[in-house]
């Protein structure tokens, strides 16, 4: 079960986040997504639990907490839906096409 977690503290690591979920099932992976210029955190991450059960433990155990100064806000991770982003239409060239005749 992936697993977001928003709200981290800036100084939190990935073995803090790891430590956090692991009281409550395997963790099977634990990443916290950083800005790619600055290389600082963006204070959220994902955590990937073994199972469903221990995930929505970690999520009932987990969510709300205090942890480094801030309150965690914690549910299940939802794939990206369509939409957002750029993209599209073509947006060509430079002038042209009939402006209808008015200059």
């Amino acid at each position: 079960m992936n697993i977001y977690v928003g709200n981290l503290a800036y100084s939190a690591t990935e073995e803090s986040l790891r430590s956090e979920f692991s009281q409550f099932g395997t963790v099977t992976s634990a990443k916290i997504v950083v800005d790619k210029f600055t290389n600082q955190s963006r204070g959220f991450g994902f955590v990937e639990m073994a199972n469903r059960e221990e995930g929505e433990k970690a999520i009932a155990g987990l969510n709300g907490k205090e942890v480094g100064g801030r309150a965690l806000r914690i549910n299940e991770s939802q794939p990206k839906t369509g939409g957002g982003g750029g993209g599209g239409r073509d947006r060509g060239g430079f002038g042209g096409g009939d402006r209808g005749g008015r200059y």
